[in-house]
């Protein structure tokens, strides 16, 4: 017991320390958890922990992300990505594990060994790009969802791949019976416990594609029916802790059922997440198992980390270090070859070739099961397993080289990308998400042109199936906002998400175009206050309008009458709009909010002074609502 508490301290006060500092940086919070590992790894190595046995269990944090995002896709959206799944998936997967074999043929190993490590190094990292495209709110944009299509792809590759490596085992390591060794054969041993819990192992192909069927059909029936009586059963108990252990059942009992059957756990819980996507539950689960998710990704990124073998690095370091970087170069190839196929554009493109460079952490499983199964000797798959890890430790770095060096340039050295823009509108309207779709039905609705300026080319296409006028470009350019008729525009609706990207436009509008009104999307209230000092005219903060609405409902649901509620959320509006004003006089960008003083002083003293205004607003109200001096709402006159 107290070596499992030593062992848990450890990993937890490594991950405390090293995330905030990592994030602080700008690095994100995987290098933070890779670093980690790296600075806790001498310690483990005295404390004889069995780094990879905690690794084959914290990979479950990759069986429930992907079960969270199956839940935030409807099976439509799926049907919908099914070209780039297989087109973009399948090339992928096919162009490098060629590239793969043929260098390894340039090195003299034969070609079963080149395409034995060529289809384990094809896979990419689902744990590390998900969470990363995630954290940077890319996981929408066009590489972003790229990306998650190979991924997907990648995770049901994983089923045949098992069933092919058997079949390239080497002659001479059959013949003289070489057993798995090295770094490989402890991992070896859990790859063949896994196996003997196959059911359909030995057993003919009919069998074999019968129970797998009956699985995949038990999971989808089962997560379209089963879900809502098992949640409604559990609720009688009003048990918070049984609804998690529910949920936890739930991702557990699937994992375990395709892991029966011989096929991946993370394309089971998936699926069952797709077919719940549209659940009464969705929210429920979801909640309960993000911490869950969040915890064991986070020990599964240590364990990449403090499983380096850096005496084998020290031994051949230029070899291992040839390969990393060969072999990322090679997926990177491969990848930005395929973008430009499927015609994704600019920063888009480096985003998909540079985020899935790295090989996967399903390639620790997949070598091990090759030196268990005799397709690779020993003397391969241990610096195989280091190259996986450090292109794993390196990818982070990648998205930092994207963010921070190809998309201002892409931003910028693009000028024949954007759509030519024929009918200009008075309002022009950058961004068509969520936010500015609806401004742009409201403008429509009441006669006013508009141009709509979007940077997805996805989301275009949708809305011209629609019958929606919008066009392809970056609207913090200044070309394209010429273009998009600025000059002679009434108003310009900022509604794209990138904070900095906003507060830019602003203040370049202000200064050159200073006859457009400005309607600016706020992402946060300190965003407010930035906006307020780049001279938006009117800032609508992203979620605010939305939160009175509900604020304004529970004061009818409590019994005041619909003027009185309304009376009362337009009374908090207007004192929220004069607080703001007058906190952005005393906000300085430069100085953290806990540290300026004057702001919390002033800030401190009028919510006092208005939560008393409005304590005592309400109370009157809700007086004369039970005197009777206005009808409750419900109540028949």
């Amino acid at each position: 017991m107290g070596g499992f508490l030593l062992l848990a301290f450890v990993f937890l006060v490594a991950g405390v320390l090293a995330v905030p500092i990592a994030t602080r940086f700008g690095l994100g919070s995987v290098l933070g958890y890779l670093i980690a590992g790296i600075a806790i790894s001498p310690l483990l190595t005295a404390l004889r922990v069995d780094v990879v046995s905690i690794q084959h269990f914290a990979e479950f944090g990759v069986v429930m992300m992907l079960f969270l995002v199956g839940l935030e896709l409807e099976p439509k959206m799926l049907w919908a990505m099914r070209a780039r799944l297989l087109g973009l998936g399948g090339l992928q997967v096919l162009g490098t594990a060629a590239a793969v074999m043929l260098a390894a043929m340039a090195l003299d190993q034969s070609w079963r060994i080149g395409l034995t490590a060529g289809l384990i190094l094809a896979l990419s990292s689902t744990a590390i790009v998900l969470q990363t495209l995630g954290e940077k709110g890319l996981l929408r944009s066009d590489g972003g969802q790229a990306s998650f299509a190979v991924l997907l792809f990648q995770d049901i590759a994983v089923i045949p791949m098992l069933a092919l490596i058997p079949l390239l085992a080497l002659p001479e390591l059959l013949d003289t019976g070489v057993a798995a060794a090295g770094a490989a054969h402890g991992a070896a041993a859990g790859a063949d416990h896994a196996a003997s819990m196959n059911l359909v192992d030995g057993r003919p192909g009919w069998q074999a594609a019968l129970m797998t069927a009956g699985a995949m059909a038990l999971v989808v029936l089962g997560g379209a029916f089963l879900t809502g009586p098992i949640f409604r059963f559990i609720a009688i108990a009003r048990l918070r802790e049984l609804f998690v252990a529910t949920a936890l059942l739930f991702v557990i009992g699937i994992a375990l059922l395709m892991t029966l059957v011989g096929l991946s756990p993370a394309l089971g819980t998936f699926m069952a997440g797709v077919v719940l996507a549209n659940s009464d539950y969705r929210h429920e689960l979801e909640s309960d198992i993000d911490p869950f998710r969040g915890l064991l990704l986070g020990l599964f990124f240590m364990t990449v980390g403090a499983a380096i073998d850096f005496g084998l690095l020290a031994q051949m370091p230029g070899t291992i270090l040839a390969l990393t970087i060969g072999l990322m170069a090679a997926k990177a190839a491969v990848l930005l070859l395929l973008a430009r196929l499927f015609q994704l554009r600019l920063a888009d493109k480096w985003l998909f070739g540079l985020g899935l460079a790295q090989a996967g952490e399903f390639g620790f499983v997949l070598l091990s099961f090759a030196v268990a199964n005799h397709a690779l000797p020993p003397a391969v798959a241990d610096p195989l397993l280091l190259v996986v890890a450090l292109s794993m430790m390196l990818t982070p770095l990648l998205f930092i080289v994207h963010e921070r060096l190809i998309v201002p340039r892409a931003a910028t050295g693009q000028a024949s990308e954007p759509d030519e823009i024929e009918v200009r509108g008075q309002v022009i309207i950058a961004g068509h998400g969520r936010f500015g779709g609806i401004v742009n039905r409201m403008m429509l609705s009441a006669g006013f042109e508009t141009t709509v300026l979007d940077y997805s080319s996805t989301q275009l296409q949708a809305l011209r199936a629609y019958g929606v006028r919008a066009f392809f470009g970056d609207a913090t350019r200044p070309d394209m906002l010429h273009a998009a008729g600025i000059d002679e525009a009434r108003l310009l609706v900022i509604a794209i998400d990138q904070r900095d990207a906003i507060t830019e436009l602003v203040r370049y509008v202000r200064a050159n175009h200073p006859h457009v009104h400005i309607v600016a999307r706020a992402v946060t209230r300190t965003h407010v206050y930035e906006l307020f000092g780049a001279g938006a005219h009117d800032i609508i903060r992203d979620t605010f309008d939305s939160s009175v609405r509900a604020g304004r409902s529970a004061y009818e649901a409590l019994g005041l009458h619909a003027f009185e509620a309304e009376s009362l959320a337009q009374a908090f509006v207007k004192d929220d709009k004069l607080v703001l004003r007058e906190l952005a006089e005393l906000y300085d960008p430069g100085i953290p909010l806990a540290e300026n003083e004057p702001y919390r002083t002033r800030l401190r003293a009028m919510l006092a002074e208005r939560e008393a205004q409005l304590t005592g607003r309400g109370k009157a109200f809700r007086a004369r609502t039970e005197r009777g001096w206005l009808p409750p709402v419900g109540r028949d006159d």
